[in-house]
């Protein structure tokens, strides 16, 4: 497991509440484990990667936890369309690509619903932060919250960054 995936799962944990009924979009899902807490805690997740091997893994990990309300589905950023919106949009350690960051945040303008947010988990990487700071210069309300997460070689710090359309 990633540890921006492990920080994006214990955010979700810390704010419990909100989950219930919620449709939660995750982009790059990789082995999915944020989206699968987030049905745990009663949320409608609809995990999407362009990845065959972690379709692969995010189909396993949800069918070994029975999470009965997540849908895993192939898709690229650049084409990827619903007809739906979401009340929340996660992405784990998926800032560092600059050249995807213009699709991720159309994606987040198109799809996140109103009054919805977008979590965003980074190990503070420095190409991650020109989004961020460009979504709160076009009226976003950018804020994070920072997870000690144990590795292999110490512990590792992961923002959480929490993106709301003013």
């Amino acid at each position: 497991l990633w540890p921006a995936s492990i920080a994006l799962a214990q955010e979700l944990l810390a704010g419990a509440a909100e989950l219930r009924g919620k449709r939660v979009l995750e982009l790059g899902a990789g082995t999915g484990i944020p989206g699968i807490v987030a049905a745990t805690l009663g949320a409608r997740v609809l995990q999407i990667d362009r990845s065959e091997i972690a379709l692969h893994l995010c189909v396993r990990n949800k069918e070994r936890n029975r999470a009965t309300t997540v849908e895993v589905r192939g898709a690229e950023w650049d084409t990827f369309q619903s007809d739906t919106q979401f009340e929340l949009i996660l992405g784990s350690d998926v800032l560092y690509a600059t050249s995807m960051q213009a699709r991720l945040r159309t994606i987040c303008d198109q799809y996140l619903a109103p009054g919805g947010k977008v979590l965003f988990s980074d190990p503070l990487r420095s190409q991650s932060l020109p989004m961020l700071e460009a979504m709160a210069a076009s009226g976003w309300r950018v804020s994070l919250s920072k997870w000690s997460i144990e590795v292999e070689t110490g512990v590792r710090t992961i923002a959480v960054y929490e993106a709301t359309r003013q």
